[in-house]
């Protein structure tokens, strides 16, 4: 399979997004028209990379695939105000970059697929901007419709107490000190390997000694990849994301009993952190995730995977997205 991607830098909303783009050639597509698109939204703590697999594989189907590095992480511009990584903010970028790379004008549909934030980011775009989307994979995190009775901060410390990983991330400064006495390498290599399907809990004066051991889906070279940006560009600006849980929420009051009405199919795994939330598997399987997003046409709940599925299950995450999109 042929790894290699071109990579452009677009201004767009305001800031540089750095994406990787891996075209069809044309014996790949036919010829006879524009490729269509994919654009791909990452998780923390990810970067475009994590999609190589699904990139290479699709493109060699036929798709154009498209997959920035979000805003504040790897090479794409990370603004210094806390408050700039609503959904909001990150949806324009998209917009933006929609714009800027896919042919045919500002109504120009792309498939969108999401893993974890990524995820999160797909659903409100998809909310704000159906117009945009052509249809959505999206893996991980359910769709959330807002709720005057669930802030999300406050929701997690009610979960899982003040150590919850999210709580931790809330306080400037302070979860990044704590990062930097672990090191990047080994702050990576306890979140790229994580598997127990319960709550991450990071309590302050954790000891990170235990030996880590790579998956088969993780390599030396990936891990060094990750290191090498994040070393780069810091854990500010992903973290700020969760910073902004609360505020995007206020900011999202008007979509209230609003729903999702685009084509969907969604992925999880089993041993999937998110599937484990309280009310998760509930609100997955008893209706409630189909009423708030209509055109949910599949649910997948793929055994023995963990939360990075698209990285342990690649061909079969390449498989699944390239299937549902033929649809259309």
């Amino acid at each position: 399979m042929d790894l290699t991607f071109d990579h452009r830098f677009v201004n767009v909303n305001g800031i540089n997004m750095h994406f990787a783009e891996k075209t069809p050639s044309v014996a790949d597509n036919g010829g006879a028209s524009p490729p269509p698109t994919i654009l791909f939204l990452h998780g923390f703590p990810e970067l475009w990379y994590t999609w190589r697999h699904q990139m290479a594989s699709l493109s060699s189907l036929g798709y154009r695939t498209i997959a920035p590095d979000l805003r504040g992480y790897g090479d794409t511009e990370a603004p210094e105000s806390a408050d700039a990584y609503t959904s909001l903010h990150v949806v324009g970028d998209l917009i933006g970059l929609i714009n800027a790379v896919v042919g045919g004008g500002d109504r120009e549909k792309v498939f969108v697929v999401g893993h974890d934030w990524g995820a999160i980011i797909a659903w409100h775009l998809c909310l704000i901007r159906p117009d945009r989307v052509k249809a959505l994979v999206n893996m991980s995190v359910v769709f959330e419709p807002w709720n005057l009775k669930r802030k999300p901060i406050s929701m997690f410390k009610s979960f899982y107490g003040n150590d919850y990983y999210i709580c931790r991330f809330q306080e400037y400064g302070e979860i990044e000190a704590e990062f930097a006495k672990v090191g990047t390498e080994r702050l990576l290599l306890e979140m790229l390997t994580y598997r127990d399907p319960g709550p991450i809990l990071l309590p302050k004066g954790k000891s990170y000694d235990d030996p880590v051991s790579l998956p088969s889906w993780l390599t030396e070279y990936d891990v060094k990849y990750y290191v090498s940006k994040y070393e780069k560009s810091g854990f500010t600006g992903p973290v700020n994301y969760y910073r902004n849980m609360d505020r995007t929420w206020e900011m999202m009051g008007s979509f209230s009993n609003a729903q999702v009405k685009v084509p969907v199919k969604f992925i999880i795994g089993d041993q999937d952190l998110t599937y484990h939330i309280p009310g998760t598997k509930k609100y997955i399987h008893e209706g409630r995730f189909k009423s708030h997003v209509p055109l949910l046409d599949e649910v997948v709940v793929i055994e023995g995977a963990g939360h990075f599925v698209h990285e342990e299950r690649p061909d079969e995450i390449s498989k699944h997205i390239h299937d549902y999109f033929l649809k259309f």
